[in-house]
């Protein structure tokens, strides 16, 4: 069958309301169009998905292909049928996901290493006690000893992680109890995190694993070695080295960009970098350099996950998510923008061109043709981060004029799990019981972790700000992490009491009693193990089942475009939770044209249910996709004999009640609080 037989979508050009909800970034489109610059919004229309590779019916992994199955019964050159074509693409792209996030934690490992040898410069251990706590987990003696003695042995502990061939991952520990003789009896219990990543690979090589079960069984181990593995030693190490988040007050949106100072935007995902850069631009020496190139000082600001690290921990604004990196160059106002690794587009480079901006990649694993390259070094961590400040400054007499959207937000990020037990019950009953009693009244409908990216394919910040509203208005708390908490912040529902307008009755009332707003902000994409952590936490506190997939909550990443997304989507199905990804499947086939070609995508969501009590879906419609929560919360909820979700028994308690009643004369609040008869 020709590839035209099968219809490519095709769209025109997007106006700027059509591709983004963020009015911020509809004024730089607009501004794109008005110059004739070239963004991922523009590229995204023009230039249409592969209609077969898009839902996973075409192999391009050996010589002989690439190969396009289109028509019922087709199989590839070497036999392989679409089934087992789309196994080996998705479990290639779990693996990818899994190497990055893992290896993010490796590099943290080594840190905290070199932090404990006393040899990187600028990096102390900031959180003490969750050095300890952490240590303890896996059985490091933490009496009488230094931090820097504990770091040490925690470092090469996790380090042993990523080469161990046999025997289980530490991390595994953690998880509960139930869960973990479920891995085992499944055999999925992971052994080392780079040997999964490696036999993914190997049985994906042309003439091996062609069992598209057998595949996937696999596919959920590689991904558990990243959420149980790599991105939960990252968070660890971060919070050590960085200090574990606490609520503090933020901004998010170009708008934090000033006019008056030396611009400089951090993006990509490693805190080592960015923390240094944090505290170089706090240097006198520094700010001085910048006031004398005629700045009023430096305003740091950053762009996707390094932008969650920086503002949960030091209150530096956010000036985007991901598709809003290219439309920060556009303001005109950015002197740098220092990058690591991932979700960094190369075109940058060619869009700064136009602009006075240099873009410096400073990773060793990544380098972009025509940017500079200032390679950075934990050990020479602070002169590093003041040559790369210096030269922002000295590039700020480059500027031409600017264009600055004005619009920005506030928002309250950093709740780690911890900060979570202790608003719960203070520092002496830290507890998750507030919360499990408050899920098991119905006050809290269920939990929703929205997370991941950002999408061209998708108007920009709709999905997870449409899902987000409509969730609250049901009593569903949110959780957030990586570039959907930043849609969110900028739409301002992430700060205190602001929106509780706009949250059902029962939500509201605990937010007001606990004082937090009703979608908490978790950190960065690596992060999302906090939200496993949470889970297990509330496991382990009784009232909503002995494992997490009887726990009422759900994952959803409305807008996912990595290949991080679907390892993390399958290491949380893993885990026990119903997931639901946005937009497109790349597993999805043509059933009108291939039937079998649906098989992978049924195995994900009822094999995967009756194997780990969690199932992966894909839904294009956030309509469909509220719906979908909401049943699977109240199923749940009904399976563990809680009270149907009914809204009207809540909303009059909780500080707007008490500042009603003040305002009505004496005898009618009498009568309000005890009865007509009172």
């Amino acid at each position: 069958m020709a590839e035209q037989d099968i219809p490519s979508p095709r769209r025109g050009r997007r106006s700027p309301q059509e591709a983004s909800v963020d009015p911020a970034a509809q004024a730089m489109l607009a501004f794109a169009d008005e110059i004739g610059a070239s963004t991922a919004f523009s590229r995204a229309d023009t230039l249409g998905p592969c209609n077969i590779g898009a839902v996973g019916m075409c192999c391009s992994l050996c010589g002989m292909g690439p190969c396009r199955l289109t028509k019922d019964g087709s199989t590839g050159i070497c036999g392989a049928t679409i089934d087992t074509i789309q196994a080996r693409n998705f479990i290639r792209s779990v693996a990818a996901g899994a190497a990055a996030h893992s290896d993010h934690g490796r590099d943290l490992a080594f840190t905290l290493k070199a932090v404990a040898d006393g040899e990187a410069e600028g990096y102390t251990i900031r959180d003490v006690p969750k050095l300890r706590v952490v240590a303890s987990h896996y059985g490091i003696n933490v009496r009488d000893r230094s931090p820097e003695e504990i770091a040490g042995d925690l470092a090469d502990l996790y380090l042993d992680q990523f080469g161990r061939q046999q025997g289980v991952l530490e991390p595994i520990g953690r998880a509960p109890v139930k869960r973990r003789k479920r891995w085992e009896e499944l055999g999925v219990t992971p052994r080392g995190i780079d040997r999964e990543i490696v036999e993914a690979l190997h049985r994906t090589h042309m003439g091996d694993d062609q069992d598209p079960a057998h595949i996937l069984h696999h596919a959920i181990r590689t991904s558990l070695a990243d959420g149980w593995g790599g991105s939960m030693i990252a968070t660890d190490i971060s919070d050590i080295l960085f200090g574990t988040p606490a609520p503090l007050l933020g901004e998010a949106n170009l708008g934090v960009l000033k006019d008056d100072m030396v611009n400089v935007v951090v993006h990509g995902h490693e805190p080592t970098l960015s923390e240094m850069i944090v505290a170089a631009s706090r240097d006198p020496d520094i700010v001085e350099y910048a006031r004398a190139a005629g700045a009023n000082g430096i305003n740091l600001a950053g762009i996707c996950c390094t932008a969650n690290e920086i503002l949960m921990r030091q209150g530096i604004p956010a000036a985007g998510n991901f598709l809003q990196q290219e439309l920060a160059i556009l303001t005109g106002a950015i002197e740098a923008m220092v990058v690591d690794v991932q979700c960094i587009m190369q075109a940058l480079v060619a869009l700064a061109e136009g602009f006075h901006t240099k873009i410096i990649t400073t990773s060793p694993k990544v380098k972009i043709k025509g940017a500079t390259h200032i390679e950075f070094d934990e050990h020479h961590a602070v002169g590093i981060a003041k040559d790369i400040l210096r030269l922002a400054i000295d590039n700020y007499r480059e500027r031409g004029a600017t264009h600055i959207p004005d619009y920005r937000n506030t928002l309250t990020p950093g709740f780690s799990h911890e900060y979570i037990n202790y608003m719960l019950g203070g520092s002496y009953r830290g507890s998750f019981r507030p919360l499990n009693d408050a899920i098991m009244a119905g006050r809290i409908r269920g939990v929703a972790a929205i997370v991941g990216c950002t999408n061209p394919r998708i108007q920009h910040d709709s999905m997870h700000t449409a899902i987000t509203s409509s969730l609250l208005q049901q009593d569903v708390l949110v959780v957030e992490t990586g570039c959907a908490a930043i849609a969110n912040a900028k739409f301002g529902l992430l700060i205190g009491d602001a929106g509780l307008d706009k949250v059902g009755p029962g939500l509201r009332e605990v937010c007001e009693t606990v004082g937090i707003p009703p979608v908490l902000h978790m950190g960065s994409c690596v992060d999302n193990t906090r939200i496993l952590t949470v889970l297990t936490q509330m496991v382990e506190e009784g009232g909503l089942g002995d494992d997490i997939d009887e726990v009422p909550a759900i994952g959803i990443a409305p807008e996912w475009m990595s290949e991080k997304a679907l390892s993390i989507a399958t290491y949380c199905v893993a885990s026990g939770a119903y997931v639901i990804m946005g937009g497109s499947n790349p597993v999805e086939g043509r059933q009108d044209k291939v039937p079998e070609s649906v098989l992978v995508a049924d195995h994900m969501s009822s094999g995967w249910n009756e194997m780990y009590g969690g199932k992966l879906e894909f839904v294009d419609d956030a309509d469909e996709i509220i719906s979908r929560t909401i049943n699977h919360i109240d199923a749940k909820r009904a399976t563990l004999g809680l009270p149907e979700y009914n809204p009207t028994r809540f909303g009059m308690s909780g500080d707007a009640r008490v500042e009603e009643l003040e305002a009505l004369p004496l005898q009618e609040r009498r009568s309000a609080l005890y009865g007509a008869n009172s």
